[in-house]
């Protein structure tokens, strides 16, 4: 599965980062990086599945 941020509304609050933060980071203007673009294991999946709904933006998909 794929890893998908929608920068041109993510907002920066790091939720993501705090939920998975082998997949996102933070750059220095505030917004979310994508670390690995894909999750592979069932427990990365998982991982990054937590951080789709702390998103308050609703930025972050996974794609098969």
């Amino acid at each position: 599965m794929n890893v998908v941020i929608d920068l041109g509304v993510c907002q920066g609050y790091g939720n993501c980062v705090v939920a998975a933060p082998a997949f996102f980071d933070l750059d220095d203007a505030g917004q979310a990086v994508l670390l690995r673009a894909e999750a592979e294991t069932e427990a990365e999946q998982e991982a990054v599945r937590a951080a789709i709904p702390v998103c308050p933006m609703n930025a972050i998909r996974l794609e098969h």
